[in-house]
């Protein structure tokens, strides 16, 4: 069993009126039901939601600190929107420094998640 850890923004704790089509609870259920496929998958996935702030990396330090993960997927609303660059580059430094052995892997939307970590996870 490979071990998964999935860091997004959490669409209850960050502002989503850029994307006006999708509301908290569509993305909340496309974020429980990827978590859900990477599992049926037969991987240990540890869901790491965050803020936007330096409390939102901590949290990522911290879940990568907690244990050691084969795979990191990193969610698409953390590289979108330019204002972001500079948290995903912070987000990216941490994995590649606390989980230099993982593969790292990139949805497109919250709807591909369980194929990204297909894509990596075995390889």
């Amino acid at each position: 069993m490979k071990r998964v850890l999935a860091i997004g923004l959490d669409p209850q704790r960050v502002d989503l009126s850029a994307y006006p089509e999708v509301d908290t609870a569509v993305m909340m259920a496309y974020i429980k039901q990827q978590i859900g496929r990477i599992g049926e998958l037969g991987h240990d996935v540890v869901d790491c939601l965050i803020t936007l702030d330096d409390a939102g990396l901590q949290e990522v330090k911290n879940a990568l600190q907690s244990s050691r993960f084969d795979c990191i997927l990193i969610g698409a609303g953390l590289r979108e929107p330019p204002e972001l660059l500079l948290l995903f580059e912070k987000v990216l430094n941490a994995v590649h420094r606390l989980a230099p052995n993982a593969r790292i892997c990139f949805n497109t939307t919250p709807a591909d998640s369980a194929e990204a970590v297909q894509r990596w996870v075995n390889s």
